[in-house]
């Protein structure tokens, strides 16, 4: 019995000195950071960590920040070339009839994608939404049932969406930690930040009549490093904001929902925002932009190829915390042509005192012939 109850302390042990990290934060931000709105998180981008949770997976309605979905698989469509930012898109009078927020696009007349996702980042647009997903998947009830397959590849677990605008529908939900995993995924697209740094713009409709934008989002013009995000009310779910801010190397993303006015969701988000800036760091143990090493090559049109990490990785602490962290290579003795750009040629192992806690593919990024019978006679010839 004493032996077992041994063996039961040491695994509790190992369990705790694994999640103490993540929970420690946690458990730091409840007792210095005080919140009215129902339920919120502070996420750090690169990681992943949970910094600070208020019932972050509590179902709840999400207002417009459904959106996030909206765009998020507009973007996609755009990065996929299957969609272009001066693609016409023709309006439909559903679209156009669409409630609440909205920039009075007009039924059966051309507006370029570019407009109308400019439309639902800046202002919110429920029509400019549903004319998007009516394009890209012919109906809105379609392309619905794409962002839930989409959720759920983002192991979005406490999410389900009914509409593609965050107006009100009884079975739809979400939470706060899904809406920092959705908006992580926006925060990567380049053409999101072109249109959701922008404080106040226009949108001219075909008949030359115009439309006022202004960014729901007014972190974006007082908050220092805030460059994205989406807002969100309706009476169910009251005031709800989640957003994205960076600061030196560090992006941080803030999600309330449920405040009782906007006036609090943006001081909310604010306060989480200066809770993560004041308290942590990130630190980058592996990046991927800059080449680790090089690998002779048998049999290629080159001698030696660059290798790169495929992913970045980075840790979130506490600042002043000093963790040490090492990184090894698994790597072969060379790399044998033809290559493609793309291909794994090993491992990048990072421990931290002596656990495994990240493996990361190795690249290269550039293609590698293998020499031919005629290269070879060339280069003898050339050396002759």
């Amino acid at each position: 019995m004493l032996k077992r109850f041994s063996i039961f302390c040491i695994m509790f042990i190992v369990l705790l000195t694994t999640y103490c990290g993540s929970a420690g934060f946690v458990a730091s931000a409840q007792s210095e950071v005080e919140l009215t709105s129902k339920s919120a998180c502070l996420v750090d981008y690169a990681s992943g960590e949970l910094l600070f949770e208020k019932d972050a997976k509590k179902h709840l309605p999400i207002a417009s920040m459904v959106k996030l979905m909206t765009i998020l698989l507009t973007l996609e469509e755009m990065e996929a070339g299957r969609l272009k930012e001066t693609d016409l898109i023709t309006t439909t009078e559903n679209a156009s009839s669409m409630g609440g927020s909205q920039v009075f696009i007009d039924p059966y007349v051309e507006y370029t994608a570019s407009d109308l996702l400019k439309s639902v980042i800046m202002a919110s647009a429920n029509d400019a939404s549903v004319a998007l997903a009516e394009h890209i998947s012919g109906s809105e009830k379609a392309f619905v049932a794409k962002m839930n397959i989409r959720a759920r590849e983002l192991c979005m677990n406490d999410t389900i969406y009914a509409n593609c605008t965050g107006l009100p529908a009884p079975e739809q939900y979400s939470c706060a930690y899904d809406s920092a995993i959705v908006l992580k995924q926006v925060s990567k697209h380049d053409i999101y930040h072109k249109y959701s740094t922008i404080w106040m713009d226009e949108l001219t409709h075909p008949s030359g009549r115009k439309t006022e934008l202004v960014n729901t989002n007014r972190l974006v013009r007082y908050y220092e490093g805030c460059d994205g995000g989406k807002t969100g009310s309706t009476n169910e779910a009251g005031c709800c904001l989640s957003a994205s801010a960076k600061r030196n190397n560090m992006r941080l993303i803030s999600v309330i929902i449920g405040a009782e006015n906007s006036k609090t969701r943006f001081n909310e988000c604010s306060k989480l925002f200066n809770y993560g800036f004041a308290n942590f760091e990130s630190r980058e143990i592996l990046g991927m932009t800059s080449p680790l090493f090089n690998l002779p090559v048998s049999k290629g049109k080159i001698d030696n190829a660059e290798v790169y990490a495929k992913e970045c990785f980075s840790v979130v602490m506490k600042k002043g915390e000093n963790s040490k962290f090492d990184v090894t290579y698994e790597k072969p003795d060379k790399i044998n042509a033809p290559t493609i750009a793309g291909d794994k040629v090993g491992r990048a192992i990072i421990t931290q005192e002596g656990n495994i806690i990240k493996e990361v593919d190795l690249i290269v990024k550039t293609n590698i012939d293998k020499v031919s019978l005629k290269d070879c006679f060339d280069n003898i010839i050339t050396a002759w």
